[in-house]
């Protein structure tokens, strides 16, 4: 049975097993605006759920660990301060909503998972923890939470806001709406709470379901939860933030940890940094079980000529209006304001010079870098790296992430859907395989996401070390005995 510990390549030192999903989102072209367009791509079929049925059969068939699933509430509205440019281009717009297509992509298949990205700041936890029992209850344990506080004004107005609350304020929030959700999830019925006695008419024993009775600054809940504990009773919690209070958050709640940048050296130090919180603020004893996963978008070929070939045939379709609204949206910088040749290295804003000095800093040498420039950088992949070459090529670059960054897996986003993805396992898995460096199988096949996450059978909750499980009433443990954490 496969492992996704350390696997022993022959060499002086074990290799990681790394953890591989696919980075999608309910949406044409995702991370590669305008690519659409090429008639070999079928991402224009999202609003087809048997699109995204024989996607979880194809990963599923080749062992991906799960299916990432990006989202949005709002337009990106900030290049030319306006939503047209996404609109014309299919810059991810229009966007259905993830959740809804899980249940058809589980009944499918029977191992792979689904981490499904919900934002804290828009949405009652009461009402989400609802509808995330419900479905880690129909996909028997495979759902994972990406959990996201939002950074789009638009989708701040269009929930009755004028604007998006402060980003401190935005972490405080989310801090306590993890709170409500685990004392909902965790605390609210105890493991064994429902009996289904039919000789007694007892479907569940009332002393083992109870309110929460939370009163905090953001909500009040009293509970009790609506659902009966799900196989996993909390999600696999994943979370992608890097910034100051994004680690902090990552650092006690986060299993998962999604990373997007153009270097494993700019990856280094928030890495290291989220594992030392872990340890030394949040009590997590074992910092490397936070997992960190980068997103990379793959241009495989079986020869370089190949590869770079694709590549440039890519870029005749890519949209670059698109991904100016993308760049817009991501760093809230409107690039319209600067001539088409102006050199933006040279501009008086610090966010704009030290955002594109990042991209040149790590990227093949350009004379200048004008807005166009960074329109073609961030049109194919877009705020990670491409990876470029044949299977041994990519998989050397991966490696070099997993050495420098201490990364643990990658997200791997498409070009073209669902192509990429089949020149990823037709090509680089049987690579990554060869290296030890990808299982062959499941380590639980059936099992819940995270159990197959951590490659550890029974493992279906949280760690006992995670914030969640100080929460958990667990079966045999009585109301008295089991105190719900504030």
């Amino acid at each position: 049975m496969a492992s996704q510990g350390e696997a022993s390549t022959g060499s002086s030192s074990p290799k990681k097993q790394l953890i591989i999903n696919a980075f999608v989102e309910m949406c044409s072209g995702h991370q590669s605006p305008g690519l659409w367009r090429h008639p070999d791509d079928q991402s224009w079929r999202f609003d087809d759920i048997q699109h995204w049925v024989e996607l979880a059969k194809l990963l599923e068939e080749a062992k991906f660990h799960g299916i990432f699933i990006a989202d949005v509430l709002g337009g990106y509205d900030v290049y030319k301060k306006s939503l047209k440019p996404a609109v014309v281009s299919g810059a991810q717009w229009p966007v259905l909503e993830p959740l809804a297509a899980v249940s058809a992509m589980a009944a499918a298949t029977k191992s792979i998972g689904f981490g499904v990205t919900v934002s804290t700041t828009y949405e009652q936890p009461y009402h989400l923890a609802r509808r995330l029992s419900t479905v880690d209850h129909f996909t028997k344990g495979r759902l994972g939470w990406n959990i996201v506080t939002s950074y789009l004004d638009s989708a701040a107005r269009n929930m009755g806001r004028t604007q998006q609350l402060d980003h401190e304020d935005r972490y405080a929030q989310a801090e306590e709406y993890m709170r409500v959700v685990y004392k909902l999830l965790q605390s609210s019925w105890r493991d064994d709470a429902v009996q289904l006695d039919r000789e007694k008419g007892i479907y569940t024993s009332p002393d083992l379901v109870r309110p929460i009775n939370h009163r905090g600054k953001f909500f009040s809940v009293p509970g009790p939860h609506i659902v009966h504990p799900s196989p996993q009773r909390t999600p696999l919690l994943l979370q992608a933030g890097t910034s100051k209070s994004g680690r902090q958050f990552a650092a006690q709640h986060a299993e998962a940890v999604f990373v997007s940048a153009h270097s494993p050296e700019v990856c280094a130090r928030s890495v290291a940094d989220i594992r030392a919180l872990a340890r030394d603020t949040f009590g997590r004893h074992d910092p490397r079980a936070v997992k960190v996963l980068a997103l990379v978008t793959p241009v495989l070929g079986r020869t370089e000529e190949e590869a770079l070939a694709k590549l440039k045939e890519y870029r005749r379709y890519a949209s670059l209006e698109g991904a100016l609204a993308l760049f817009g949206g991501w760093t809230g910088i409107d690039l319209n304001q600067y001539g088409d040749d102006e050199e933006l290295r040279q501009v008086e804003s610090n966010a704009v010079r030290s955002t594109v000095e990042g991209y040149a800093r790590f990227s093949p040498a350009n004379s200048k870098w004008t807005k166009h420039t960074v329109a073609e950088h961030v049109s194919i992949g877009g705020n990670g790296p491409v990876l470029v070459g044949t299977p041994a090529q990519v998989a050397d670059g991966l490696e070099t992430w997993v050495r420098e960054a201490d990364v643990d897996g990658f997200n791997f986003a498409y070009v073209l859907f669902p192509q990429s993805f089949k020149d990823i396992i037709e090509l680089l898995l049987p690579e990554l395989r060869r290296r030890g460096l990808f299982w062959t199988d499941y380590a639980v096949p059936g099992g819940t996401y995270r159990e197959n996450f951590y490659g550890k059978p029974g493992h279906k909750y949280p760690p006992k070390d995670h914030v969640a499980e100080k929460y958990r009433w667990a079966a045999g443990v009585s109301a008295e005995e089991h105190h719900i954490p504030e």
